[in-house]
């Protein structure tokens, strides 16, 4: 098969690369920089351009080639293409073909459209690899328009209280996707990660306050806070009291993460595709052979056998999908978060 899976991770041999490896190798695909994904230590990456500037910001002065969607490039013999994941921005699908063998390494990916990063999009193939982060039917996620409006109406109604909202979501991809979704005058403070993040991507930096020790409340009075994951339960917190709190991520949709999470609101915000999503993807594919990488894979690959007689199976590796509790994870390498 030209898809192996081994200890370093995912190896096509034929072409000497592996795909998201988990340890050193010669050359690495990149299919997008979230620190499961995109790790130190490889001698050459290939990523999408969109990935360039952060995976630099977090890994270094690597040795970096980027492609944009739909561009083929040829490693002996295989034509290795990049597609559209809908994950975060940068995030890609590796196709791989050779000798009329198709495989597609997905990385993570969503299936709904959030209207900031480009839609995923579905490749034929015979072989594909899948997430299942959210892989069990409980998951069924609302759209962005939806998820929006629950969270711009939380913040307004804070402010005419009183309160400072302060919002918890991952720094690359999550938070971009929260500042582009509130409609509202109140002044927003970042996290230095979020704030750095920001500039890695090029996203504009220009109406917000970046985070620094000389903090004024005043500043606020109220408004919003945009944090990570690693300052639940901090004395970092206490600055912006009295405030509310929200933690936008896929796992709010189950009453009990709320609860573990002392938020006063979850809200359903995921970079990840839901059951219907991850279904949908599948059959889109054509694929008949599924390999599923990780999440609730042995829940999923035993549906797509069962239900979609797909021959599926799982796989191991070392990725972790989303949680607030991998924030820690999350930010740059180089850089103590304030």
């Amino acid at each position: 098969m030209l898809i192996q899976f081994t200890n370093k991770g995912i190896y096509c041999k034929q072409a000497g690369i592996y795909i998201d490896p988990w340890k050193p190798v010669d050359r690495a695909v990149i299919t997008h920089a979230h620190s499961d994904h995109a790790r130190l230590g490889s001698k050459e990456y290939l990523a999408h351009t969109q990935s360039e500037n952060i995976l630099k910001y977090r890994l270094g002065n690597i040795s970096l080639q980027t492609l944009d969607y739909y561009q083929p490039i040829h490693i002996n013999g295989v034509k290795i293409s990049l597609y559209p994941a809908g994950h975060i921005i940068g995030s890609a699908q590796v196709r791989l073909e050779y000798k009329g063998e198709i495989w597609v390494v997905s990385g993570d990916y969503k299936v709904k459209t959030d209207n900031y990063t480009v839609p995923f999009e579905p490749v034929k193939c015979q072989h594909f690899i899948t997430e299942s982060t959210f892989g069990l039917p409980v998951y069924n996620f609302p759209e962005a328009e939806v998820v929006n409006k629950s969270l711009n109406n939380w913040v307004h109604q804070n402010a005419e209280e009183g309160f400072n909202s302060v919002i918890i979501g991952y720094a690359l991809g999550k938070a971009q996707r929260i500042l582009e979704a509130l409609e509202t005058d109140l002044p927003i403070l970042l996290h230095t990660t979020i704030y750095n993040t920001n500039e890695a991507l090029g996203f504009d930096n220009s109406p917000y306050i970046k985070f620094t020790q000389d903090f004024k409340r005043e500043l606020l009075n109220p408004g919003i806070v945009l944090a990570t994951g690693t300052v639940l339960g901090s004395p970092w917190m206490k600055r912006f009291e009295p405030y509310k709190l929200a933690v936008c991520s896929g796992w709010m949709q189950l009453r009990g993460a709320r609860r573990r999470s002392n938020a006063d609101i979850g809200i359903v915000m995921s970079d990840h595709a839901d059951w219907q999503g991850l279904n949908e993807a599948v059959t889109a594919t054509g694929a008949e052979n599924i390999y599923v990488t990780h999440g609730y894979k042995t829940n999923f690959s035993k549906w797509l056998r069962e239900e979609k007689k797909l021959n599926a199976q799982e796989v191991e590796t070392l990725f972790e999908g989303d949680g607030i509790e991998n924030e820690s994870k999350e930010t740059n390498p180089k850089e103590t978060p304030s």
